[in-house]
């Protein structure tokens, strides 16, 4: 198709160029720069109208689907928000008996299963219960201790 139309190009170039050997080439280019135009305008136009719904239902679905798509991105982005701002930290520390699954999975090197396992064994008299009870190594431990507490 754009072989076809780049012959059509040459063809017309050409000739409109010949017919008045006094045509410069910058006028050349001004009668043939509307026929580019236009055929590039209509091929858009074409491809653009075959991606688009073509009855109501159709445009509510697609808008119902996108809408979907935008909330779920914002609850996410309002989760990671709200798990940023309740990230443990040496002055707030989380306490092991009274945290979530998805708190105790902020901390560096808790994956759900641990987070499963620290939960299960609840209550706990000391942070130090964790090694005791191996549910994490001395080296977990190492890293999460200033970010813990029990009360």
């Amino acid at each position: 198709m754009f072989r076809l139309w780049l012959r059509v190009r040459i063809d017309l170039e050409r000739d409109l160029c010949n017919v008045h050997p006094s045509t410069s080439m910058r006028t050349c280019c001004a009668l043939v720069a509307p026929f580019v135009f236009s055929t590039l305008v209509f091929f858009t136009g074409c491809t653009s109208c075959s991606n688009q719904p073509s009855n109501p239902e159709q445009v509510r679905q697609s808008t119902a689907n996108a809408t979907a798509e935008i909330k779920n991105d914002v609850k996410a982005a309002a989760e990671g928000v709200r798990d940023g701002l309740r990230r443990p930290t040496p002055d707030q520390p989380l306490d092991l008996n009274t945290a979530s699954k998805s708190q105790l999975t902020t901390l560096p090197g808790i994956s759900d299963e641990t987070a499963d396992r620290i939960m299960a064994n609840r209550p706990y008299r000391n942070t130090h219960e964790l090694i005791d009870r191996k549910l994490v190594s001395p080296t977990e431990y190492g890293q999460i201790a200033s970010q813990i507490t029990v009360r």
